[in-house]
């Protein structure tokens, strides 16, 4: 889609306005076209803030970076400062106002947009992850479409049941995927509409089908690692030797890390639970090194005069100078400090998942290995290779942090069993008591 160039000229002298560089406005056009081609296809209105928030949301799923969603909303910010919006026919979504009406933000707020932002509030007062508030909205626009549109207050039960359906019929997600679309439309029924969903009647399920991870020999694990870079070889070996997500490896701090007692605390992992796994030995010395470098960023960051790393807000509320303190810092920083928009800080984030995944995926594709392997790989692995070691179902379950053993339970089909098969009366055991 291409700006009218009487709308293209105009926003060329805001980005000037605004100091950006010129080798930088060519993408400043791009991710304004982008907005407006999105607001079009959502049908949201272009001239509302609120249309940032679903639109840098569809970046994310798209995978682009923190810096070009960053680029992005800030060009969407300019658009609306300075520019009365009121596109061409073509550009203006199917329910905006008539471009007679200069008056488009008094118009009435679109009902859907007030629930999703009613859901974003529901989802962030119960302090639930970022990857739950992505999943739930994401469910909930998708329901959108399906009833095109239908307003909020006048959905259904019956509704409900014809996209799950859909799902499973047409679409034929994965179990696991019906299931989390029926608790986020749950959710969003429960605490946004206020309503209960009653029964699932008439629904078809998807029959969920026997999952079997993907498992690595331990020299497969040490050819991935030969062909990573630090610090990438070093959180490898943490999700392999502890058995972390890659999310709760990225979210350590320093004050996470006992070696002392050689623990490793994990906070917040999933479900909001907290959970404590050994220190490897061998990664004692290791660890200590990368920590020593860590320490050394630190001490940069508060000469530069940062504002210390990002913390949850009821933290910061509460100890208002701990974004700065070493404890706080996380045990792989990213390479970069991160601007904050609305303040002009500068904090620092860990390092993004998204690096991780790329150096692993190149790791393993030098390594020739012959099996698909990610970042949760090594935690499939950490647990199988403890069961085959004859360790406890129920200590490796509480390694994971699994709430439910069945959960756990599936690593015994990666084992080959070396329990006797053969069928034989307890009276005839060789023991010399009977």
């Amino acid at each position: 889609m291409n700006l009218p160039e009487a709308l293209e000229a105009k926003f060329q002298i805001l980005l000037e306005k605004n100091a950006i560089p010129p080798r930088e406005r060519p993408h400043y056009l791009k991710w304004l076209r982008y907005y407006l081609d999105f607001c079009k296809k959502k049908v949201l209105p272009y001239a509302d803030s609120r249309s940032i928030l679903p639109f840098t949301e569809k970046l994310k799923e798209k995978k682009q970076t923190a810096t070009q969603i960053h680029q992005a909303e800030q060009a969407v910010k300019i658009y609306l400062a300075g520019i009365d919006p009121s596109p061409e026919p073509s550009l203006r979504p199917a329910d905006s106002p008539s471009s007679g009406n200069k008056n488009q933000t008094n118009a009435p707020p679109c009902p859907w947009n007030q629930a999703l932002l009613s859901l974003s509030n529901e989802i962030k007062v119960r302090q639930y992850s970022p990857k739950t508030l992505k999943s739930y909205t994401l469910w909930a626009e998708k329901l959108r479409y399906f009833t095109l549109h239908k307003p909020p207050e006048m959905l259904d039960v019956e509704d409900v049941k014809r996209f799950l359906t859909h799902l499973a019929v047409e679409r034929k997600v994965a179990a696991s995927s019906q299931n989390q679309a029926f608790n986020a439309l749950l959710f969003f029924f429960r605490h946004v509409l206020h309503r209960e969903f009653g029964t699932m009647e008439g629904v078809v399920r998807v029959k969920r089908k026997p999952y079997i991870p993907v498992v690595l020999s331990r020299e497969e694990v040490w050819r991935v690692i030969e062909n990573l870079k630090y610090p990438f070889d070093l959180i490898v070996k943490i999700l392999y030797g502890c058995g972390l997500r890659l999310s709760e490896c990225m979210k350590l701090r320093i004050q996470d890390l006992n070696f002392d007692a050689m623990i490793l605390t994990i906070h917040d992992g999933k479900g909001k639970k907290d959970r404590t796994v050994p220190i490897p030995q061998k990664l004692k010395i290791e660890l200590e090194n990368h920590l020593h470098l860590v320490v050394e960023k630190h001490e940069k960051d508060l000469a530069s005069g940062y504002a210390g790393v990002f913390l949850p807000s009821a933290i910061e509320r509460k100890y208002p100078g701990a974004a700065k303190e070493l404890v706080w810092q996380w045990v792989f920083p990213s390479k970069e400090l991160t601007l904050v928009p609305d303040t002009g800080e500068l904090r620092r984030y860990h390092l993004h998942e998204t690096h991780v995944q790329k150096a692993i995926k190149m790791a393993v594709r030098k390594s020739k290995l012959l099996k698909r392997a990610s970042a949760h790989t090594f935690r499939h692995t950490f647990a199988s290779h403890l069961l085959a070691a004859n360790v406890d179902l129920r200590t490796i379950q509480e390694l994971l942090g699994h709430s439910d053993i069945r959960t756990t339970m599936i690593y015994t089909h990666t084992v080959i069993s070396t329990t006797i098969k053969e069928k034989k009366s307890p009276l005839d055991f060789d023991d010399g008591i009977f």
